[in-house]
């Protein structure tokens, strides 16, 4: 919230919708404004249809996929030049973070599989009726240590305290009411605070799939 009043702020002092929507070699702007106040480019261009746009219907992540719907062409390049310069949540990055998610998914079930642990994944539980799902929902539960585990959510990244408080948000605490105490691997390690801070609530974060587990039948 205090970034999108920081731009808006910004659009009012320095007139920038029509600074950046005028000027016909100004396809860069958006891209380059977001640099210097350090943001992601396509994060600046959401913000700003959001700032701009607020005549349509569509919200801002269906015109980030639909650009068509932009009417003025300058805007729309300058959108489509954050969209295809972005090394951090550009289309083609997040099509390689989900392929590496869906790889890492998989090894879990392998490693699931030859421990005999049975589960059902995401698309099971959709076709079951279920609306928000971890990864994978074990049909007979484990125990890691002392913590039983009824869950797993795989996330094939670094997990920084940001993210990991937006995950709880949007996922784990919903995971954790539904279906008791779970399991979230960040493969690629985490920071080492958050292991204590869901622990006591039943949310175990760990960095692999621990081999020495117990099933509990």
């Amino acid at each position: 919230m205090e970034t999108y009043q920081k731009i808006s702020k910004l659009i009012e002092a320095s007139d920038l919708e029509a600074e950046l929507c005028i000027s016909e070699a100004a396809k860069e702007a958006i891209h380059n404004l977001a640099k210097q106040l350090g943001l992601p480019p396509v994060m600046l261009a959401k913000m700003f249809i959001e700032l701009t746009e607020l005549d349509k219907n569509q919200t801002s992540t269906y015109i980030l996929r639909n650009l068509e719907v932009i009417e003025d062409k300058i805007l729309r390049e300058q959108v489509q030049y954050c969209l295809d310069n972005d090394d951090q949540f550009g289309p083609s990055i997040d099509l390689i973070k989900k392929s590496i998610g869906e790889e890492y998914e998989l090894i879990l079930k392998d490693k699931l599989t030859l421990m005999n642990v049975p589960f059902k994944d995401e698309n099971i539980l959709r076709d079951q009726g279920y609306d928000k799902t971890p990864d994978l929902l074990l049909t007979v539960p484990i125990a890691i240590g002392d913590n039983v585990i009824n869950w797993i959510e795989s996330k094939a990244s670094f997990g920084d305290e940001h993210t990991h408080k937006q995950y709880l948000r949007e996922q784990y605490w919903s995971y954790s009411n539904r279906f008791g105490p779970g399991l979230v691997i960040y493969w690629f390690g985490f920071v080492d605070e958050l292991a204590e801070q869901t622990l006591d609530k039943g949310i175990i974060i760990m960095d692999h799939m621990p081999s020495k587990i117990t099933t509990l039948i």
